[in-house]
C-alpha cells in the first residue's frame, strides 16, 4: 500500500511539469504583429503549419497599423492588456524587457542567427526572443538595367571605388529644361540610407560610433568626419540633389520604381513593394557598394522583426515552443523569408546550398547580399533608436548635404543631440 501511494504522489508531482500542448489540453494563443501584407501572409502560414502538428492550440493573429502598433505595445504591455506573443523589432526588444518572457535555458542555440540579427534580443545575458530576417540596410544598393545601357555603362557596374560610383552616378542622372533633376543618379538620401550610410562610412572608415563601455556615442571624430565630406563629395559631382530627394520629396522606394533614380540604397524589404505596385518595373538588380574606406565592407544592421513572449502569458510555454518552431526551424523560417521577401537571420538558409538554392530561387535580387552578412554588426542598444536615427542624424545631414549647415557644426549637435537621449 505504501509503495502504491509512493508512485501516485511522484506521479502528482510530475503533472504539472507536462505542457498543455502534450496534454492535449486547448489553448488559444493571441499573436501581434504590424499590418504587412507579405509578413502576414507569412506568419499566417506558420500559425497553419504549427496548429495543423498541435490540433489544440489555437493562434488567433491581430495585426496593427505601424504607427499605433508602436503606441499599442507602449500602452498595452505596461497594463498587462497584451498578447501572448508579440512580433517585435529586435532593436526594441531590450526597452520591454523587463515585460517579456525570457527564454527558457537551452530551447534554442542563439549561435545559429547571424550576430547582428539576433542582437537586439539580447538583454543583460538573457534571450527575450529570435529574430525572423537580418535588417540590412547598408552594402547593396538597387541598379535600373535599363538606364545603365541607355547611358551606355556596364550592367551590372561591379565598383571598387566612391569615385567609380560616383562616375557612373553622375552619368546617370538627368535634369528638365528648366535645371532641375528630374532622374537621380544615386539615391542615398532616405533617412534610413543617410543613417545607416553615416553608420558604416564610420565603421569602413576605421572609427567607431560608441566610446569603449558603450556608455555614449562618439559622432564628432575623423572618421565621422571624413564619412560626411565623402557624402557631400556625392552631392557635389551631381549625383543627386538632396532638396528634389529626400524621405519627403521623391522618397527612394518610390523614386526608383517609377524611373526617377537609377540607383538607389533602400533595404530588400522595398522589393516586395515595388513589385506588387509596379508589376510590369523592368529588370533590375542589387550590387554591392565599394568601401568607404576599408578592406572589409563593415556595416551597422538593426535586429530585423522577430517573435517575443509576453511576461504574462499563462501558456508562455507554447508560446515559445512556436518561437522556436517559427524562428529555429530553417523550412519553416525560410518559408517566411520567402513570403515576406525578407534576407534569413537564420544562418543554416545562408550557409546550406540547397537552402540558399531555394531562396535565391524565389528573391534572385538577395543574391549579392547574402555574402556580406558576415561584416554586419548590431548597431548597439540605443536608448531611442528612432529617435537618434530620424530626429537627430537624418535632420542634421541632410542640412549638411542641402548647405544649411557645416560640418563641423552638424557633427557637434548630432553627438550631442544623440548623448542626450540616455
Amino acid at each position: 500500500m505504501k509503495r502504491i501511494v509512493f508512485v501516485l504522489v511522484i506521479l502528482a508531482l510530475a503533472l504539472p511539469l507536462v505542457s498543455a500542448a502534450a496534454q492535449d489540453a486547448p489553448v488559444t494563443l493571441r499573436l501581434w504583429v504590424h499590418q504587412e501584407a507579405n509578413f502576414n501572409t507569412g506568419t499566417q502560414a506558420l500559425i497553419d503549419s504549427y496548429t495543423a502538428l498541435h490540433p489544440n492550440v489555437t493562434i488567433d493573429m491581430e495585426t496593427f497599423e505601424y504607427d499605433l502598433f508602436i503606441q499599442t505595445l507602449q500602452t498595452a504591455l505596461p497594463a498587462g492588456d497584451n498578447a501572448d506573443i508579440l512580433g517585435l523589432f529586435g532593436s526594441w526588444t531590450c526597452s520591454y524587457a523587463d515585460r517579456l518572457a525570457a527564454m527558457p535555458a537551452g530551447l534554442v542555440d542563439t549561435s545559429q542567427f547571424f550576430d547582428a540579427a539576433v542582437g537586439g534580443y539580447l538583454c543583460d545575458d538573457q534571450v527575450y526572443g529570435l529574430p525572423q530576417e537580418f535588417n540590412m540596410e547598408y552594402g547593396t544598393v538597387l541598379v535600373n538595367k535599363a538606364m545603365f545601357e541607355a547611358a551606355g555603362l556596364t550592367y551590372p557596374p561591379a565598383w571598387t571605388s566612391l569615385d567609380e560610383l560616383s562616375s557612373d552616378a553622375v552619368a546617370l542622372a538627368q535634369t528638365g529644361s528648366d535645371g532641375l533633376m528630374t532622374v537621380a543618379g544615386y539615391h542615398f538620401t532616405n533617412a534610413d540610407a543617410i543613417a545607416f550610410g553615416f553608420l558604416a562610412g564610420i565603421l569602413q572608415n576605421g572609427g567607431d560610433y560608441w566610446n569603449e563601455d558603450r556608455s555614449a556615442f562618439t559622432f564628432n571624430t575623423d572618421a565621422a568626419r571624413h564619412t560626411l565630406e565623402q557624402m557631400i563629395s556625392l552631392v557635389e559631382s551631381g549625383a543627386i540633389d538632396p532638396v528634389l530627394f529626400n524621405d519627403s520629396a521623391n522618397w527612394g522606394g518610390n523614386a526608383f520604381f517609377t524611373n526617377q533614380a537609377a540607383i538607389t540604397l533602400i533595404g530588400p524589404w522595398a522589393v516586395a513593394f515595388g513589385l506588387s505596385d509596379f508589376p510590369d518595373f523592368g529588370e533590375f538588380g542589387y550590387v554591392a557598394l565599394p568601401s568607404f574606406g576599408s578592406a572589409d565592407p563593415l556595416f551597422a544592421a538593426d535586429s530585423g522583426w522577430g517573435l517575443a513572449v509576453a511576461g504574462n502569458s499563462p501558456h508562455a510555454d507554447i508560446a515559445w515552443d512556436f518561437v522556436q518552431f517559427a524562428t529555429a526551424g530553417a523550412e519553416n523560417a525560410l518559408g517566411w523569408n520567402v513570403t515576406s521577401g525578407t534576407i534569413p537571420a537564420l544562418r543554416e538558409i545562408v550557409e546550406t546550398d540547397a537552402a540558399r538554392g531555394d531562396l535565391l530561387a524565389a528573391l534572385p535580387w538577395l543574391e549579392a547580399n547574402l555574402p556580406l552578412l558576415q561584416y554586419g554588426r548590431y548597431i548597439g542598444r540605443m536608448p531611442d533608436r528612432d529617435l537618434v536615427f530620424y530626429d537627430i542624424v537624418y535632420p542634421y545631414i541632410l542640412d549638411t548635404l542641402q548647405g544649411l549647415m557645416s560640418v563641423d557644426e552638424a557633427l557637434m549637435l548630432i553627438e550631442e543631440d544623440a548623448n542626450a537621449t540616455f
